[in-house]
């Protein structure tokens, strides 16, 4: 069994920053892509950013120069650099991630529960 867990969220003002956290755990050979997703109140889940094994990203083009995404591949756990927050930014985010259980399996889609960001004065 695979688990992401994420942690980092909670309540920052306009302009502050946070860092999120997501290590996945369990049975895991490989991890392709990982990622950040987040959903606000009343609105669909969308990509805030993608980053491959080899280090690739991709960002949803109105976060770029705000947010950064990186990740430690030996622990297996993805970041999420966010700065400049502004009230927009609030929701729940969602860490995402491409794993392997084995050698010989297919990559399958794994998402963590959550964590909340609130950026409000």
């Amino acid at each position: 069994q695979v688990q992401l867990v994420e942690s980092g969220g909670g309540l920052v003002q306009p302009g502050g920053s946070l860092r999120l956290s997501c290590a996945a755990s369990g049975s895991i050979f490989s991890i392709n892509v990982m990622g950040w997703y987040r959903q606000a109140p009343g609105k669909q889940r969308e990509l805030v950013a993608r980053i491959t094994s080899g280090g690739n990203t991709n960002y949803a083009d109105s976060l770029k120069g705000r947010f950064t995404i990186s990740r430690d591949n030996a622990k297996n756990t993805v970041y999420l650099q966010m700065n400049s927050l502004k009230p927009e930014d609030t929701a729940v985010y969602y860490c995402n991630a491409d794993i392997r259980s084995r050698a010989y399996y297919s990559g399958k889609d794994y998402w963590g529960k959550g964590t909340l960001v609130t950026v409000s004065s």
